[in-house]
């Protein structure tokens, strides 16, 4: 038998398979000592049959069919079958429409814990010239507001008043695209029951995360250096006379909007407001009150100093002896009332957004939960044959290559009808989990969703008012350039396909270690951008100084990892393995020892009632047990399956290392 890897959850079939596996259970005879443990019996034909091995983990599952051949089925089986697949189907889509309004609701939750210091972000000009904090504050805005278009039309709002150069913005563009990409890698977090499933989901979502980093590390310093993005889009902007048009198709919206209106509403001007250093907006509620209102404005007579200070064109004149003006003053009427849930709460926006981020979690989680089980109940037999070759065949020699630039397309149009790169990448990212769709396929659907999503922006930029058309198309137009040559880096080429290999690894390590996720979770999406944000304040200096270090040695550590890889012999023999360094520095074993260690403790603490209510169940159950054990003890073969395993202690040692 081959050794069971440390890193794979031990389970009966390898634990208890027969006394010949524990050679410590057997004396020089070849028989079993009489104080030996006695084993659970089991089949070995599961062994012959399954190699641990041979098994590998990012090969698509074989959702094979366990009931009866339709063949098989009477009239009634067939009728039964038909009705359970209908039902089934419908199930999926109520659940898969609920999965999209979850993430609607949760955007609006994090808006409304953190859009107001999304807006005091934005707000620091002298921090967004430089391009690095203004990288990382487009992360940590989108993150807060879960939405790479509230934050794209916040930028766009400052650009148009004025507050904001367009070269300024092209970096928090970057940022924002980064930042959008946390939503599929929280959905992929809830897969984590399954070791193999978290795998492939992991991966499927942070392959989108590789991609976006590792274009922001090439064409950030290009950008910063010649401005290639900005000149190329005033060229365009400068080349055609666009007009404006229609706004973009509310697609998805239009289905809904009818359930989230009802839950909540929000008044996503007031970010802007704030972004813009409008003082009265930060007493403004996000929460929507007034849902229909209408703006009268008209013309108020005012005194002023004298009539210099009149306007140009606007009638002016003396009465005794005051001097008078008329002014346009607009007031805003309110004529109808919202019907959401939290119209008429008197709650802060806090309270309402930690609600909202509580009950929009719980219901993406079920949702998820039970859209994977129906997923796996229903691809079986030729329908997950059939699926399966669709998703992830390639065409016939020589036009292999182009059913990926097919994925890319379809990516972007799914993105484009759904109006967001979240909903469609969160939607792929299960059926990566259950092998529905491999990771190799998963990587230009992904792609072309951050292409739909820049399109879908750009049809809103056309839209905009004449005074800031241009700005909010070239804005969507660096968007849209950003994608477009990420996607040259990093598909054309297979070998140049690196977010794959990274995610791959990525998944692997938090397959092993799955509090491992949560720690990426927070590091690339909150310490890290907050670490460099502060950095920026404290002047380019302190960053350059911190910052430069770090990266050098990040260099020095992948490169001596491929030539430990590659070419070890060209290393000296102190670094052709990291043995030399202290083991949490080079292992994850030590780490996963103490969050462990914490969460047994964490477990013991608040379970420990329920060990008491079921230690006296326990008690009453142990005399059965103990009779049905004794007769077991003379015919092994007896053993029942599902009774607690004991193994020696030294034997279970030896299958964790």
């Amino acid at each position: 038998m081959k050794s069971i890897p440390h890193h794979q959850a031990a389970s009966p079939h390898t634990e208890a398979t027969s006394t010949h596996n524990y050679p410590n259970l057997t004396d020089d005879a070849g028989k079993a000592p009489k104080d030996s443990v006695v084993l659970s019996a089991y089949s070995t034909m599961d062994l012959v049959d399954k190699d641990l091995d041979e098994d590998d983990p990012w090969n698509l599952p074989e959702l094979q069919d366990t009931g009866l051949k339709w063949s098989e089925l009477d009239a009634k089986g067939k009728v039964m079958r038909v009705l359970t697949s209908i039902v089934k189907f419908i199930l999926l889509v109520g659940f898969l429409y609920m999965f999209v309004c979850s993430l609607d609701v949760l955007s609006s939750a994090f808006q409304l814990v953190g859009g107001k210091a999304a807006g005091d972000i934005f707000q620091d000009n002298a921090v967004l010239s430089n391009p690095v904090a203004g990288l990382v504050i487009g992360v940590l805005v989108t993150v807060l507001v879960q939405s790479s278009s509230t934050s794209s039309s916040i930028v766009v709002s400052m650009v148009s008043s004025g507050l904001l150069e367009v070269q300024s913005a092209v970096p928090v563009i970057m940022g924002a695209n980064i930042g959008t990409s946390v939503t599929n890698t929280i959905v992929a977090m809830m897969q984590a029951g399954d070791r193999n499933e978290f795998r492939r989901a992991f991966a499927g979502a942070t392959v989108h995360d590789f991609f976006n980093w590792l274009s922001v590390l090439i064409l950030l310093p290009l950008e910063a250096a010649t401005g290639v993005l900005y000149k190329l889009t005033k060229i365009v902007i400068d080349s055609f006379n666009i007009q404006g048009g229609d706004n973009a198709p509310d697609l998805l919206n239009v289905i809904t909007d009818p359930l989230t209106s009802a839950i909540i509403e929000l008044d996503k001007t007031v970010i802007s407001d704030i972004a813009t250093g409008d003082p009265a907006a930060r007493n403004k509620s996000l929460i929507k009150i007034w849902c229909k209102t209408e703006k009268i404005t008209t013309l108020l007579n005012i005194t002023v100093p004298s009539a210099a200070n009149c306007t140009t064109g606007v009638p002016c004149w003396e009465e005794g002896n005051k001097t008078w003006t008329q002014i346009n003053v607009t007031e805003t009427i309110n004529l109808e009332r919202c019907n959401h849930i939290f119209a008429y709460a008197n709650l802060p926006d806090l309270a309402v957004g930690l609600i909202l981020l509580a009950l929009s979690l719980l219901i993406l989680c079920t949702c998820l939960i039970l859209i994977v089980k129906l997923l796996n109940s229903m691809l079986k037999g030729q329908v997950a044959v059939v699926i399966k070759k669709v998703l992830n065949t390639d065409f016939p020699f020589p036009f292999g290559w182009v059913t990926g630039y097919i994925a890319i397309l379809v990516g972007a149009g799914m993105t484009f009808i759904v109006q967001s790169s979240s909903v469609f990448t969160s939607a792929i990212t299960p059926l990566v989990g259950i092998g529905v769709i491999s990771l190799e396929r998963a990587y230009p659907l992904t792609l072309g969703s951050n292409i739909g999503t820049t399109t879908t922006a750009i049809l809103a930029a056309m839209a905009a008012p004449g005074e800031t058309l241009a700005n909010s198309l070239q804005i969507a137009l660096c968007h849209f350039f950003f994608n477009i040559a990420g996607i040259l880096l990093w598909y054309p080429i297979p070998f140049t396909r690196i977010p794959i290999r990274l995610a791959r690894a990525l998944g692997n390590r938090t397959a092993n270690y799955r509090w491992f996720a949560a720690i990426y979770l927070l590091l690339c999406f909150f310490l890290m951008p907050l670490t460099i944000l502060g950095l920026s304040l404290a002047g380019w200096q302190a960053l350059v100084g911190v910052a430069v270090p770090i990266v050098v040695l990040a260099i020095f550590i992948i490169i001596v990892n491929l030539m430990q890889t590659r070419c070890p012999r060209y290393l000296p023999s102190r670094l052709r393995n990291w043995d030399f360094l202290p083991r949490p520095l080079h292992s994850m074993a030590p780490w996963d020892g103490v969050v462990m260690s914490g969460m047994a403790f964490c477990g013991t603490r608040c379970c420990c009632c329920c060990k008491c209510c079921q230690k006296t169940e326990d008690e009453e159950k142990g005399g059965k047990e103990r009779k049905k054990s004794q007769e077991m003890y003379d015919n092994p073969a007896l053993t029942r399956d599902d009774e607690p395993l004991e193994a020696p202690k030294e034997t279970v040692k030896a299958t964790q290392l």
